[in-house]
């Protein structure tokens, strides 16, 4: 009738084939292609395939790169959970929300144009650094920003949080209890939605180091969790922009870089899904032997699969959109 027997994924049919390509590029025009591999996500991705080739090859990246890198990766963030909030509200039939959501993720992505040149594809990683400073009077304006953003995005989340119909649709749907999450190696919300304090920023990579971040979690480990954790997250996100824009040392933004990868690393980061492993193999060649991408979305499958079984067909959508699922992640 109305309930889901069980759930079988179909993954692999759009095969785009960009982890061969590090076969035939240069590892320094990779960048480009590490950062297709995801439309929404796409400027961390970028920065972790640099993090590992730095990492391989002993090179430091001076202090400011690494605070413009975190700067942008926030924005990310802010951008993606926007997306994400719209496109939730959507599933729900909630067409405003989904409208009000995007129009303010607007803001962000004009901030990324303007510092970037780019939208959506930033194209400002580079191994060594980054290609674009930003000006003292670009992150006067980028505060200005934020403080336009914060109380519009209190009064969007609001509805998420405190409506009627959104908890209807959302509490105590698509349970996954905290023991489930572990074992079955769920990331990002999907993982701290149900109660396990985990994030990759914790590590300290990057600049994060230098900053004040605890991650947000939540125990409820249903989809008015995993919603809640996402939002209070564009708190957080807009709150270390603050900071590194104000602890942001002077100095370059890039070292020159000589030879080529030769040995093995994997690089780890928080993607607004969760946790992105770049596993990146160099043989001392301008071309890698390998570059194997571990993305949030496939760690939350088996996840997804599990919560799924049991529910009521009308709640599949909400469920589904609950690990915020990237196509472009899996089909790589």
């Amino acid at each position: 009738d109305e309930r889901v027997v069980e759930a079988i994924p179909s993954i692999g049919f759009v095969h785009r084939g960009l982890e061969s390509l590090v076969t035939k590029r240069d590892f320094k025009d990779y960048v480009y292609i590490a950062e297709r591999i995801c439309g929404i996500c796409s400027y961390i991705h970028s920065a972790t395939y640099c993090e590992g080739i730095e990492m391989i090859m002993g090179i430091e990246i001076p202090a400011r790169a690494e605070y413009l890198r975190a700067i942008w990766s926030e924005y990310s963030r802010l951008h993606s959970h926007l997306l994400w909030l719209g496109c939730f509200a959507d599933s729900m039939g909630f067409e405003n929300l989904f409208m009000n959501s995007w129009r303010i993720r607007e803001q962000v992505l004009d901030v990324f144009e303007a510092t970037t040149g780019g939208r959506v594809i930033q194209g400002v990683s580079k191994v060594g650094g980054v290609r674009r400073d930003i000006s003292p009077e670009q992150f006067v304006s980028m505060k200005q920003g934020l403080d336009t953003l914060i109380p519009e995005l209190e009064e969007l989340t609001t509805v998420f949080l405190e409506d009627q119909t959104v908890q209807s649709r959302t509490r105590r749907v698509g349970i996954l209890s905290r023991d489930d999450a572990y074992t079955l190696g769920a990331a990002g919300p999907m993982l701290r939605g149900s109660g396990v304090a985990q994030d990759m920023r914790m590590l300290g990579y990057g600049a994060y180091g230098d900053l004040d971040f605890k991650p947000v979690v939540e125990p409820g480990g249903d989809c008015y969790a995993r919603c809640k954790v996402r939002v209070r997250e564009l708190f957080t996100s807009a709150d270390l922009i603050r900071q590194a824009i104000d602890q942001i040392p002077g100095g370059e933004i890039e070292v020159q870089v000589k030879g080529n990868p030769d040995g093995e690393y994997y690089a780890r980061a928080e993607q607004p899904r969760g946790e992105v492993v770049h596993y990146i193999k160099g043989a001392g060649k301008k071309n890698l032997v390998r570059h194997r991408v571990r993305t949030p979305t496939a760690a939350n499958i088996p996840a997804l699969v599990t919560t799924l079984k049991g529910c009521e067909m009308a709640d599949v959508p909400v469920i589904v959109l609950s690990i915020d699922p990237c196509i472009g992640c899996m089909e790589r």
